[in-house]
């Protein structure tokens, strides 16, 4: 029979189940009215409630997600993938580096900041090669959780699975686990998933219409002047030679010498020094040709361009404008809010006077290459309106690059050898990278993600709620009863499905947390070594590819890649079959 604290707990439990499911409530809300109601009727008192904010383990998944973030903007993970992609020019030949690449950054730095940058360059890899995104965005989703799934910090559900066990009072004297107790799995499945990937993905992978082409079609057109540097390396080539003809997203519409004005050329016309190309081209390929303009230099920038942080950005001239009815050398644009306008945008009309001269009105549209003051200089401002953000542009710095990612592996090794706590190493580095400007103090808050630290706390306490009340024990002795005829691998096998199919619906964090408790309880009325069944809850939690809403990269790469659910399974379950099968068979033969 039942008691009133086990119904309340498998009630709240549904709850959680069908509010995720049906997104009633958003993951932490959800959460927080169900601890609540546990609290309200007496289940779990206000200090088991709050006792995950003294988990060390939150702390450690905040801090990896700053130091994510800091790195992210160095831009050192840009030019590495740019050098490493560079030479690639079949699909599978992107393919293989990219999963391969993204899995290894992807143990060691959260998969989400990583997956974040690397959408827009594999979004121009496949616009210069005319090849349809969709054909490696779910890769690049999976290589992620392949890399995340192999250690402990690679993802943030290892992590939560890691505080459930610091917390967890159902066996005591549990060892915490440690860095690379994952590899044992995580490592062969990096094989495994790549080549299965690079096998079968082609014809698996829909070709979509490139969602984010589709979403700016009505893209805005400007005209940007580039001049041909004293010391360019396209001096004396063509136009061909130089790289500068068939690039996707922007032409030549003329080109001025000394003077004279030349609008009839060829693919065989020669630069020289102090040439004046006129570029046509959408907003987003002229920021790209702003940022990488090697052997070209914008003549409005200047010294802009040697500022280490940079961003170009869209602005709408207001209707009572101080800069109206000037022109763009008049306006004085560059002293006053420390940015240079390099484009303007008139009703889709294409304005072939030079930049300087080119008289503003109200409505017309800028392209602005700001400096570091720009925001600080414009936030009273009437003078424009801010439209958006096209590109921010960090000029890499190896010395702050080499402390961030070198202080980071240090970090990793320490922590690993026991000699000194991760929690620590995170946060000196971050103290570090303050302190070397490497990233500014009002930066980092942006950076936290308090929604995941309120529903990491919540779920710990979820779990105190399971054990407390005899629940744990009860769903355990139902799944072992279950499983009990394929046997003890059988009973792990189980555990892994029922995970799985949680977490491809319901989020990977709430999966774990309902899971756990029962995995541990199992482990306990069978009277074998826990470990094999908190992994196998990790693993089934984090290896999650079969819809897009069980991970957040899968999320994050399902508008963009214009895929189905359907698409998600069709790829994505055999690959789920394939870690079930090595993770139960690999945890069988070391620990049974």
């Amino acid at each position: 029979m039942l008691s009133f604290d086990q119904i309340l707990v498998f009630a709240v439990l549904l709850f959680i189940l069908i509010s995720l499911y049906r997104e009633i409530l958003g993951p932490a809300f959800t959460f927080l009215v169900g601890v609540i109601v546990l609290g309200l009727f007496g289940v779990l008192t206000p200090s088991e409630i709050l006792k995950g904010f003294g988990n060390e383990q939150i702390a450690v998944i905040l801090l990896l997600l700053l130091i994510g973030d800091i790195i992210r903007r160095t831009a050192v993970v840009e030019v590495i993938f740019d050098r490493f992609f560079r030479s690639a020019k079949s699909n599978r030949g992107f393919l293989g580096r990219m999963t391969l690449l993204i899995s290894g950054f992807s143990a060691f730095l959260n998969n989400t900041p990583l997956v974040a940058v690397m959408i827009p360059y594999v979004h121009s890899w496949c616009k210069r090669n005319d090849i349809s995104p969709s054909k490696f965005l779910i890769p690049l989703s999976y290589a992620a959780i392949l890399g995340g799934s192999a250690t402990l910090i690679g993802t943030s559900t290892n992590l939560i699975v890691a505080g459930l066990v610091v917390d967890q009072t159902i066996i005591p004297d549990l060892e915490p686990l440690k860095i690379f107790d994952f590899v044992v799995v995580g490592g062969p499945m990096i094989i495994i998933g790549w080549l299965y990937l690079f096998l079968f993905g082609e014809k698996l992978l829909p070709s979509r219409p490139d969602a984010l082409t589709q979403f700016s079609m009505g893209n805005r057109e400007y005209l940007l002047e580039a001049k041909v540097s004293d010391k360019s390396p396209h001096i004396g080539k063509s136009i061909e030679e130089a790289g500068l003809r068939h690039k996707p997203g922007f032409y030549i519409v003329e080109i001025w010498r000394r003077g004279y004005k030349i609008t009839v050329f060829g693919a065989d016309f020669l630069l020289d020094k102090g040439d004046v190309l006129i570029f046509a081209g959408e907003t987003e390929a002229i920021a790209d040709m702003i940022a990488s303009s090697a052997g070209l230099v914008i003549p409005e920038v200047g010294q802009l361009a040697h500022k280490s942080r940079a961003e170009v950005v869209e602005v709408v001239v207001s209707q009572n404008s101080t800069i109206a009815n000037k022109t763009v050398r008049s306006a004085n644009f560059r002293s006053k809010y420390d940015a240079a306008i390099v484009s303007v945008h008139r009703n889709g009309e294409l304005i072939k006077a030079k930049i300087g001269e080119v008289v503003l009105h109200s409505g017309d549209v800028l392209l602005l290459f700001t400096g570091e003051n720009f925001v600080a200089r414009t936030i009273a401002t009437k003078d424009f309106y801010f439209i958006s953000k096209v590109k921010e542009l960090v000029k890499l710095e190896w010395y702050k690059a080499a402390v961030l990612l070198g202080g980071l592996l240090v970090a990793i090794f320490l922590a690993a050898m026991d000699w000194f706590p991760l929690f620590l190493s995170l946060l000196l580095i971050i103290v570090l990278s303050l302190a070397m400007k490497i990233a500014q103090p009002r930066e980092l808050p942006r950076a936290v993600d308090y929604n995941l630290a309120v529903i990491i706390v919540l779920a710990l306490a979820l779990g105190t709620a399971m054990v407390k009340t005899g629940t744990a024990d009860l769903v355990a002795d139902g799944v072992i009863r279950l499983f009990a005829p394929l046997g003890t691998i059988g009973i792990l096998a189980g555990i892994y499905l029922i995970t799985t199919i949680l977490a491809a619906y319901i989020t990977s964090k709430a999966a774990a947390a309902i899971i756990l408790p029962i995995a541990l309880q199992a482990s306990v009325n069978l009277q074998i070594d826990p470990m094999p069944f908190i992994l196998v809850t990790a693993f089934a939690s984090s290896a999650n590819f079969m819809t897009p809403i069980g991970f957040q990269t899968n999320l994050m790469v399902y508008g963009p890649g214009g895929y189905s659910f359907n698409d998600f399974f069709r790829i994505g379950a055999p690959l789920t079959l394939l870690y079930m099968v090595v993770t139960v068979t690999i945890l069988s033969l070391i620990y049974f």
